[in-house]
């Protein structure tokens, strides 16, 4: 029979839908700030300098801050030659010296240090607050989350050193408190 078009009684033969890759149908991972804390932490605690991690398209790159003691900079030539790289300088962030009889509170994170909550409203703690082991001294954003810092010693706050707004590193002192005695 001579028809015109394609016979709907014969059935035509299709390939099936190609296997999705796994990459294509996973939920994206996230990182919560949790996580990145978790990640510095073991960062820390390892022998590795730097760590980069790269995943659904999120790049995070973390790197040790290095200081070189005073006392080691008269070797920086021998240094040099014998790696061919010159040895990290000081930064200008170096920790300041501690005073006698004060606790120094450091940054648990590297980010930017605000004193108050929100622009505008008084900060968190003034020189001469008194501070609890919990009490929150100003908040850290990192990757754009905020992080409260808390003060983690009991006493008087003396000393206040970064500016509100100002980039903190790691292990940077916030503030010096002078603890209180024990009863």
């Amino acid at each position: 029979m001579g028809g015109q078009g394609p016979d709907p009684c014969r059935q035509t033969h299709r390939e099936p839908p190609p296997a999705r890759h796994e990459h294509f149908w996973r939920p994206p991972l996230t990182l919560t700030a949790k996580d990145v804390a978790e990640i510095i932490k073991l960062l820390e605690q390892s022998r590795f300098d730097s760590l980069s991690l790269e995943m659904d398209g999120m790049k995070l790159n973390l790197q040790r801050s290095c200081t070189v003691p005073v006392s080691q900079t008269h070797n920086n030539a021998a240094a040099q030659t014998a790696t061919g790289v010159p040895p990290p300088q000081p930064t200008s962030k170096a920790r300041p010296p501690s005073k006698p009889g004060l606790l120094d509170v450091t940054s648990p994170f590297l980010g930017i240090f605000y004193r108050t909550p929100k622009p505008g409203q008084p900060p968190f703690i003034e020189v001469g607050s008194k501070v609890e082991e919990g009490t929150v001294i100003g908040i850290i954003e990192v990757m754009k989350l905020m992080n409260s810092v808390p003060a983690g010693v009991k006493g008087e706050v003396v000393e206040i050193l970064p500016e509100n707004g100002s980039l903190v590193e790691y292990g940077e002192v916030l503030l010096r408190v002078r603890p209180e005695p024990s009863p």
